[in-house]
């Protein structure tokens, strides 16, 4: 297009009382309306105008520029709800105006929230999504009253299955950070311990920490970021591919059919690989021992002194409440993904987070509830 051309494009805009008129004319073109856009849609938009006329009888090429300049002009017309008339405008012109223009105006840009709106939008969003867990907990305890009372229901090959990939292939990396754990607790409480003269105590502040506590919660937090993850990405990737919705169709209860076999090979597993990383634990504290001049078999029965039944059955109890609250969870969050490349990602890392922080909690709850029972 040569600068003649777009030099024969002109526009003027009139405003007389409550009526504003914008004439065109001339060739509106790419070239033409760039420079035509600043002489006509900001004077018009500032106008206190309630009824708009657009003359364009003198217009011999109007392409998609063209075109998005008048559907400017309709939109600013009908933000401040005024009426708009086109004259001249040949049939052709007219009814291609007709369909670029949406039926809806687009949604206003979002404004950032100050300060205490922000506040409020995160405590309604944690407390709405407190009462989603709640709520998912509830139907997890009735999907398990229905496995109790139809055991041959349950499908038991992909229970078997889940403790495989959830259990047994997490038991290496299990018993490491275990033995690890308790090395380094008995090393670094060993220095300070010395000081008074109380080294022999290590055997049972071992016993006692791994055995009710470090044990199931070391390896509810490694099954948090392994075994809650997976769930929630296998769960979730079947909701974006509309294989949820299929489920559905066919009346197969996603509850019974996914998240029961799922949390049932948690609940079976976790307290198994507890023990496993218990025992390592304990292991990780006779190197610190030997060092100091205890003998092996000092430091056993130290431990078997400290550690009773009650102790045992507390740690197992711990490890199945983690498990019920980590194998929930990654369902819940793969049951909730939304759409989008990114939603099984999102669902994924909101499991690990909350699902580490709900075992954070019910830890101290049951560790206040121990201590009022005297256990």
């Amino acid at each position: 297009m040569s600068e003649a051309q777009a030099q024969q494009a002109d526009a003027s805009v009139t405003s007389q009382g409550g009526s504003a008129r914008v004439a065109l004319k001339g060739r509106l073109d790419a070239n033409s309306v760039a420079g035509l856009w600043d002489r006509v849609v900001p004077p018009v938009r500032d106008s206190g105008f309630s009824t708009l006329t657009v003359d364009g009888k003198d217009v011999s090429y109007c392409d998609g520029a063209g075109i998005g300049l008048l559907m400017e002009l309709a939109l600013v017309c009908r933000a401040r709800k005024a009426s708009i008339s086109y004259e001249g405008l040949n049939e052709d012109l007219r009814l291609l105006l007709e369909k670029a223009t949406p039926a809806e105006l687009p949604p206003p840009a979002a404004t950032k929230p100050d300060v205490v709106s922000s506040i409020g939008l995160s405590a309604s969003s944690v407390l709405s999504d407190l009462y989603g867990l709640v709520e998912f907990l509830g139907e997890s305890i009735k999907a398990f009253g229905w496995a109790i009372t139809h055991p041959t229901r349950v499908r038991w090959a992909d229970v078997l299955l889940v403790c495989e990939r959830a259990g047994v292939n997490a038991l290496p990396v299990v018993m490491l950070l275990g033995f690890l754990m308790g090395l380094i607790i008995a090393f670094q409480t060993a220095t300070p311990l010395q000081e008074y003269g109380a080294v022999s105590q290590i055997p049972v502040l071992m016993g006692l920490a791994m055995v009710r506590e470090l044990g199931p919660l070391t390896t509810a937090i490694i099954l948090a970021g392994r075994s809650g993850s997976a769930f929630a990405a296998e769960i979730g990737t079947m909701k974006v591919t509309q294989e949820l919705d299929a489920l559905n169709t066919f009346g197969v209860r996603p509850m019974r059919f996914l998240v029961v076999p799922r949390v049932l090979a948690a609940m079976i597993m976790t307290p198994l690989l507890a023990n496993f990383c218990t025992l390592m634990g304990l292991l990780g504290g006779i190197p610190t021992m030997l060092s100091f001049g205890y003998t092996l078999q000092f430091y056993i029965e130290g431990v078997r002194s400290a550690v009773g039944p009650e102790d045992l059955l507390q740690g197992l109890f711990k490890a199945v409440i983690f498990a019920f609250v980590i194998g929930a969870v990654g369902c819940q969050r793969g049951l909730k993904t939304g759409s989008g490349p990114g939603a099984v990602g999102r669902s994924t890392t909101s499991a690990v987070v909350a699902g580490i922080v709900l075992i954070v909690v019910v830890d101290g709850l049951l560790g206040v509830v121990f201590f009022y029972l005297r256990l």
